[in-house]
């Protein structure tokens, strides 16, 4: 089980907690392996979030869907990992900061 904290910087300058951080659990199986909303209007984005609530997948910010915030925005699920090999970090869409695994461990191990 991946343990979450703020990042040193926070991600923000503001160094804002995240009490989201501590309510993560086990990582969640991930529900496909792409961003389904995206497979259904005919596209493939590579760089996906994994909402740690529920375990849906979908597409970043810089892709034309959005679909991860998007779910954030429907389900208030508050963070989301990237799945990308060797980045390890969290998003709070709530707090607005960037978090990182505590045993500085791969979450994609975890």
């Amino acid at each position: 089980m991946t343990e979450w904290v703020v990042r040193p910087d926070g991600g923000r300058p503001e160094q804002r907690a995240c009490p989201h951080a501590a309510d993560a659990g086990p990582a969640p199986v991930p529900r496909s392996g792409v961003c389904m909303e995206c497979a259904a209007q005919g596209r493939t984005e590579g760089r996906v979030r994994l909402c740690l609530t529920c375990g849906h997948l979908g597409c970043s910010d810089s892709a034309p869907g959005a679909h991860a915030t998007a779910h954030y925005e429907s389900s208030g699920h508050p963070l989301a990992r990237s799945t990308e090999p060797g980045e390890a970090w969290a998003w709070c869409y709530v707090d607005e900061v960037f978090l990182r695994p505590r045993d500085g461990r791969s979450p994609h191990s975890a």
